[in-house]
């Protein structure tokens, strides 16, 4: 009994060894062992070497199902007034009862297969990247391919998922504890650096408790105080991702439970903007703070996410305008993952908070891309909602997604009226365009 328990002892004590002086240590200040680099590395020739055998085994058995791909409908581009032509209507330039005929096709597609609605559901990959998300037949085309599964397995709940938990746990309590006792500290300079330290070196052990590799692109155009940071938002640890290689004040509602305690004590050494329920209906009230934050320049960025909603990575919709009403230099940021390595995506309809974060830390890897674009504002004679269109396409046009002008509102609630109007204004401007030339030319 004393030499199991010696042996406890023992593993405990590397364990903690690794966690703190391997691991924890050098994520505060910034440096990178290199361990999560090979760790990559190794992954993606396993990955590819699981791809060739997948391919070679759907030669062999050609009786296992192939998935299916993301899009089962092909639209074609252009107006409306051409679409229309392509079917057959305003053949005579003026209203035809066959014209009805595109808005009924219209329609069932959008039933079949809507653009809003398959942005709200995990990214379908073309191989299986030996994870329980994609096409579970993959893994019975070869027992090498099953051996490899099985080790995964072993690999992500066995030691990746109890050292995550471990990180977690750490720098959530960092978290807690470093800004309470910042926010005793009198008003200066010196608690504004603590206070940032601390965001800071939190943020950084989160982040490599989820083997995040994060890439940053343009750091010259980082959001600078007294700005407001934008970007497409994919899950709620994009908060983690920016904020590992820099400070922000967050916004948002405030909460009660474990997520209450932590906005209490950050808020105590760091001016972030939390709202009451009341509050947040008040959509004067929320652009004043705001634009009170953004007015001392020597307050942190604003960091914003304009969908309003998780997306999954392959699209950027409507930005709500709100945030571009404020005021003050607008810092896009683009965030691209990965999705060989885990599904970043949060599915809020299908997930909770607990069993989506229990996924993230059982996958392989949160390997993730981040854009900082130029900064931006607004132009003369543009509207706030011109503004948002503006900076949502330049995001998506750096990232290599799709620039919607659905409202991922649309995910919980139905169209507005405003949208249906748009489209019964189309098709009267193109009737009465051409009635117009067809009277000028009688």
């Amino acid at each position: 009994m004393e030499d199991l328990w010696s042996a406890a002892v023992a593993v405990f004590q590397v364990w903690m060894f690794v966690v703190l002086f391997l691991i924890m240590l050098p994520a505060m200040f910034g440096l990178s062992l290199g361990v999560t680099g090979v760790y990559i590395q190794i992954l993606v020739q396993i990955l590819e070497w699981a791809t060739i055998r997948i391919q070679r085994g759907r030669q062999q058995q050609p009786s296992v199902p192939v998935p299916l791909p993301s899009g089962i409908i092909e639209r074609a581009g252009g107006s409306m007034e051409e679409e229309m032509r392509s079917c057959g209507s305003l053949a005579e330039g003026e209203f035809s009862l066959s014209d009805v005929f595109y808005f009924y096709k219209k329609g069932l597609e959008s039933i079949v297969d809507d653009q809003v609605t398959q942005r709200f559901s995990s990214e379908e990959l073309a191989s299986w990247n030996l994870l329980t998300r994609t096409n579970q037949n993959f893994r019975y085309i070869s027992l090498r391919l099953t051996v490899f599964w099985g080790v995964g397995v072993f690999v992500r709940y066995g030691v990746l998922f109890p050292l995550r938990i471990t990180l977690a746990i750490i720098g959530l309590s960092w978290l807690v504890i470093g800004t309470s006792l910042v926010g005793f500290m009198p008003e200066s300079s010196v608690k504004n650096w603590l206070s940032e330290l601390v965001h800071l070196t939190c943020y950084r052990i989160c982040a490599r408790g989820l083997s995040a590799t994060v890439l940053y692109h343009n750091r010259e155009n980082r959001p600078q105080k007294g700005g407001i940071c934008v970007a497409n938002h994919t899950t709620p640890i994009d908060v983690v991702i920016l904020a590992n290689d820099g400070c922000y004040a967050m916004v948002g509602q405030i909460h009660g439970g474990l997520m209450g305690v932590m906005q209490r004590s950050m808020v105590r050494s760091c001016p972030h903007v939390w709202f009451e329920r009341s509050e947040m209906k008040d959509r004067n009230a929320v652009t004043n703070r705001l634009r009170a934050h953004v007015a001392a320049r020597t307050k942190l960025p604003i960091l914003i996410f304009p969908e309003g909603t998780c997306v999954n990575n392959t699209s950027v919709m409507m930005f709500k305008k709100g945030s571009f009403e404020i005021g003050g230099t607008i810092y896009p940021v683009t965030i691209k993952y990965d999705a060989r390595f885990g599904d970043a995506f949060w599915n809020s309809g299908k997930y909770n908070m607990v069993s989506y974060l229990l996924r993230m830390m059982t996958s392989w890897a949160i390997v993730v891309n981040v854009w900082y674009l130029p900064p931006m504002t607004i132009q003369d004679g543009e509207d706030a909602a011109q503004f948002a269109n503006r900076v949502k396409s330049a995001i998506a046009h750096q990232g290599g997604l799709l620039d919607l002008d659905w409202d991922g509102g649309l995910k919980r609630g139905k169209v507005k009226e405003s949208f249906k109007e748009e489209q019964q204004k189309k098709y009267s401007s193109i009737i009465a365009g051409q009635n117009g030339v067809k009277e000028q030319s009688d």
